[in-house]
């Protein structure tokens, strides 16, 4: 399935879910925001599946001072 992630197209594999493209992308969950199609998910919503067309935006978390 097609997806948009931080505006660039994916292709998934089917039934992929958002814990799913955390782990290809090398992120930790807690270390990170997921929008899906322009709403916050919380972490504990990551094993919801997603579907053709969504676009996902994801932040990470940077310390500093």
């Amino acid at each position: 399935m097609r997806v948009r992630v931080n505006g660039q197209d994916r292709d998934l594999a089917a039934g992929s879910d958002i814990f799913t493209l955390l782990t290809e992308h090398k992120l930790t969950p807690d270390k990170v925001a997921v929008e899906v199609n322009r709403r916050l998910v919380r972490s504990i919503k990551y094993d919801t599946p997603l579907k053709e067309g969504d676009e996902i935006e994801i932040v990470t978390f940077v310390g500093g001072g």
